[in-house]
């Protein structure tokens, strides 16, 4: 099943106002104000750096980070321990901050389990984690296999004193922890960084309890014009160049674009889910296709 959902929010960013515009939300409005914007940001950087930026595009169907003899898993962990530093605000400042609309949505296809334990997957610096304390758990637990952006994570959570949450260093295809153990299980932007998705998916299903929920956030591909166009002109070029430029990390935001061409999205990636035995799966489209909701059950 597959339903196109504009994102929304049940409160608006401002949460003290409330308003609305032609019976759109404040978060509506947000949200298309900066779609507009990088519609923007991508078309005057077409007229400046087209002819320049050709060398980003890639052939490859083998996507990792960098050329080299290190396994994925090796070569993801090293990419993020590099940009650790500037990860948070990269996401936000590229994405002009639909990346927490995303999250929040994500989120709340919970809230009717009401989870008590919630185990988040690719956690990176815990900001879905964080996202999920909306939720009232009793406990969650992150984990990632960069120690960089965990300490990053960890230095929130003190700041925030945000104690029902524990992050740990771990893999997506050897977690530590028992059978049946968690309620739900969330992972954002991190499915298209396993080394074997299969065996990433089936690891999560053994700790999910019978009935429990797995909510993946993953970016896809808009297939309509002119979003598709401009999102792939601004994934391609604008993306690696400001990433470079605040981040000092090529290879990293070249990755990010690849990455997202190759991975099985939509009914390819629901299919794979049914295959590892999850159960009443759906997709949610956000932002006119750029990113996308999965959801399946134990």
């Amino acid at each position: 099943m597959i339903k196109l959902d504009l994102p929304t929010l049940e409160r608006p960013i401002n949460a003290n106002s409330g308003w609305s515009v032609d019976g759109m939300s404040s978060t509506d409005l947000y949200e298309r104000i900066n779609l507009a914007l990088l519609m923007g940001i991508a078309i005057f950087a077409n007229l400046i750096f087209s002819p320049t930026v050709t060398q980003l595009q890639s052939t490859k169907t083998e996507v990792k980070p960098y050329e080299s003899d290190a396994s994925k898993r090796e070569q993801v962990e090293q990419m993020f321990d590099s940009i650790s530093h500037r990860y948070d605000f990269l996401n936000h400042f590229l994405s002009l901050g639909i990346d927490n609309i995303w999250r929040k949505r994500a989120i709340g296809k919970l809230k009717s389990l009401q989870p008590k334990r919630i185990l988040d997957v690719a956690t990176g610096t815990a900001d879905l984690a964080i996202a999920a304390l909306a939720l009232n758990p009793d406990k969650i637990v992150g984990v990632d296999i960069s120690n960089k952006m965990l300490d990053v994570g960890r230095a929130k959570i003190a700041k925030r004193g945000l104690d029902k949450i524990e992050l740990k260093n771990g893999d997506s295809e050897n977690l530590p922890f028992e059978d049946n153990s968690f309620d739900a299980i969330t992972v954002a932007f991190g499915v298209r960084n396993y080394q074997n998705l299969e065996a990433g998916l089936n690891e999560m299903k053994r700790i999910l309890r019978p009935g429990g929920k797995l909510v993946v956030l993953e970016f896809s591909k808009p297939s309509v014009f002119p979003i598709k166009q401009i999102f792939n002109f601004y994934s391609k070029y604008i993306l690696p160049i400001w990433g470079k430029l605040l981040s000092g990390s090529t290879e990293a935001y070249v990755y990010l674009p690849e990455s997202v061409k190759h991975f099985p999205e939509g009914e390819e990636f629901t299919d794979i889910l049914q295959k590892c035995g999850y159960q009443n799966t759906n997709i949610t489209r956000l932002t006119f296709g750029i990113s996308s909701i999965y959801e399946g059950t134990k």
